[in-house]
Parts: C-alpha cells; structure tokens; sequence
C-alpha cells in the first residue's frame, strides 16, 4: 500500500476518534441542562407560592385595618346616637352602622377566606420546596458525573490530538493540504473504505479501472463520484 495513503488511513481513523467524543459531550451537556431546566421550574413554582402567599398576607393586613377603623365608626356612632334629636339623623346614623357591619362581615369573611388559601398553598409550598431540594441534590450528581466523563474525555482527547501532531508531521504537506481541503465539506468521511465495489462514502459503485487502481494501492485514489480519498480494507486486499 502507499506509504503515504497508509499514513492518511491512521490521520483520519485518528480524526474520527477525536470527534466521536462530541455526541457523549453533547449528550452530557443536555442532562445538566435538561435538570437544570427542573430545578428552575421548580423554584420559579417555589418562588410563586411564596408571593401569592406573601400578596394575600397584605390583603389580610389592609382588611383588618379596615376593620379597626370601622370599629371605631361605630363606636363614635354609639357616641354620637345619644346626641340624636331627629327621627331623620337617627335613620341615618342607623343606615351607616349597617353599611359599617356589612363591610366588616365582608372583611372578615375575606380574612378568613386569604387564610385558608394560604394554608393550603404553605402545604403546596413545602411540597414544591421539598422538589426543589430533590431536584437540586439530582442536579448536582448528574453534574458530578458529566464532569467526571468530561475530564476523562477531555485527556483522551488531549492525548489524541498528541497522536495527531506526531502524523501530521510525519505526513508530506500536500499531502496533508489534499485531505484537510477534503475534510472540510467530507467530515470524518474524507477517507473511506472501499466494499462490494462500492466508495463507502457516497455508496456509488465504481468502474472495474478504478476499483483495480483501489485494490492496487500504488497511488492515493479519489472516488470519481464524490472526490473522497478511497482504500481497500486489508481483509479485502486479502480475500
């Protein structure tokens, strides 16, 4: 086999290595982000609660203001009625008190009303802090793990591209310039095998002259079809 195609066939197996890599980081990047996207929901869930309750607290507090001060109406009323003369005055003084105890039953029944929504929503509110809890206890061992995977991947990678140096250097420039320019719309396909007589980059059959010139090896041959770099797999030079 040409010396130089042999040397492509290790650059580009070596290649595929390097980046067969990126689905596992790719994948490792979408389950931190997949519940990290939980634990944010979660707490945005955690964080409503926590105003709505919050709100009707203040809703509680305005309404018993309002109570008190229409307490102390109708304690001035109760003042104000043994200074009545008229039948008049003592019809409108009586029609403001009912107003007055209409407006606190309303209050009242509000209150009651706020207080038992925010029973209820404490409740749903320990149970979404507990998910919180859960969620971010999930979050931090999937991170532990993709971290760990990605260090590990991270110094075969390292170690790959060291490879990758070293056959560079060794390999002739244009040689080198030849498939680099291939690799760049051919991806890990720039150099593929050759089977059935047929390129296993674009799967179109080959003429008998080009699949001998395959088989022979003396020279780098290109697919007439799609231009990538073509070899026969030393089983099949074999058989």
């Amino acid at each position: 086999m040409n010396k130089h195609l042999n040397e492509l066939i290790d650059l580009a197996k070596n290649d595929q290595e390097i980046d067969s890599y990126t689905p596992r980081l790719e994948a490792g990047a979408k389950k931190v982000a997949k519940i990290q996207k939980k634990v944010t929901s979660a707490q945005l869930e955690l964080d409503t609660l926590s105003r709505q309750i919050e709100e009707n607290n203040i809703k509680v507090t305005v309404f018993e203001e309002q109570i008190t001060m229409l307490h102390e109406q109708l304690k001035s009323n109760t003042v104000k009625s043994k200074n009545i003369t008229t039948e008049k005055e003592m019809k409108a003084l009586s029609l403001e008190e009912d107003i007055a105890k209409e407006k606190m039953t309303f209050a009242n029944e509000e209150i009651a009303r706020l207080q038992t929504i925010n029973e209820t929503k404490s409740g749903l509110m320990q149970e979404a802090s507990d998910k919180v809890t859960a969620l971010a206890s999930d979050a931090k061992a999937i991170e532990d793990v993709v971290f760990t995977e990605r260090a590990d991947i991270e110094k075969s990678k390292g170690e790959l591209f060291v490879r990758r140096e070293k056959l560079s250097r060794d390999l002739e420039q244009k040689v080198l310039a030849f498939y680099e320019k291939i690799r760049i719309w051919a991806g890990n396909t720039a150099v593929v095998p050759v089977k059935k007589q047929a390129c296993y980059g674009c799967y179109m059959k080959l003429n008998d002259k080009t699949y001998s010139e395959v088989i022979r090896a003396d020279e780098i041959c290109n697919c007439p079809h799609c231009g990538r770099i073509m070899y026969i797999e030393p089983i099949t030079a074999e058989a």
